[in-house]
C-alpha cells in the first residue's frame, strides 16, 4: 500500500475574487506566500516523494511547505474550465441561459463550454496513480483533489460531496491494487 497526501495550493488573487482559475497560471498572492512560509509538512511526510502540478501556484506552494523543489507532473494540472476561466462563478450562476452548474450537479460527464469533464480528469489521473512507487505528497488543485477523492469515496458529482477540501491540510489516500480509500481525518500542516 502507498499513501498519497493531497494538498491544495495557497490562495491567489483570483481565488480571493471568486474567479474560476482552471489552467490559467495565476501565482500565489503575497498573503499566501507569507502564510505558507510559516508552515511545513508534518514530520511523517518530510521524506515522501514530492510532486506538483506544473502551474506556478502549486509549484510555489510545494517549495514553501517542503523547502525543496517538487517533481512537476502535467497529470496534476487543474481541470480546464474552458470559456468560464477568469469569470466569477457567482455571476455565471445568475444567468441560467449560459448552462452554468455547480460542481455538485455535474455528474462525471458534464463539461463547461470548451472545458473538461470530471471523467476526462479521472482518465488523466488513473495512469498517473499507477506510477506511484513510494508515499507521495501531491500539491495540486481543488478540481484534481475532488476527482481523486471522488474515486476514493464513490461520490459521483451528484449532490453534496462526502468531504470538504480545506487549505493547509493533507488529505490522505491509500492506494492499493488500483483502488483508493480516503482517511477520514486530514492532517494539518505544522507551524514553524
Amino acid at each position: 500500500m502507498i499513501r498519497l497526501a493531497l494538498l491544495r495550493h495557497g490562495h491567489t488573487a483570483w481565488n480571493r475574487e471568486g474567479r474560476l482559475q482552471g489552467r490559467s497560471d495565476i501565482p500565489l498572492d503575497d498573503a499566501a506566500r507569507a502564510e505558507l512560509a510559516q508552515l511545513r509538512l508534518p514530520a511523517n511526510w518530510a521524506s515522501a516523494d514530492l510532486v506538483s502540478s506544473p502551474l506556478k501556484r502549486a509549484v510555489e506552494t510545494a517549495e514553501l511547505v517542503a523547502r525543496r523543489a517538487p517533481r512537476v507532473d502535467p497529470a496534476l494540472i487543474e481541470m480546464n474550465w474552458g470559456d468560464w476561466e477568469g469569470q466569477h462563478g457567482a455571476k455565471l450562476a445568475e444567468n441560467p441561459a449560459n448552462g452554468f452548474r455547480h460542481i455538485e450537479d455535474w455528474g462525471w460527464t458534464y463539461c463547461p463550454p470548451g472545458g473538461e469533464t470530471p471523467d476526462a480528469l479521472r482518465n488523466r489521473l488513473t495512469p498517473w496513480l499507477d506510477t506511484l512507487r513510494h508515499d507521495t505528497v501531491a500539491i495540486c488543485h481543488i478540481g484534481t483533489m475532488r476527482v481523486l477523492m471522488a474515486m476514493a469515496t464513490g461520490w459521483d458529482f451528484d449532490g453534496p460531496a462526502p468531504f470538504r477540501i480545506k487549505r493547509n491540510r493533507l488529505f490522505v489516500l491509500s492506494v492499493a491494487a488500483g483502488r483508493l480509500s480516503l482517511s477520514p481525518d486530514p492532517e494539518r500542516l505544522e507551524r514553524i
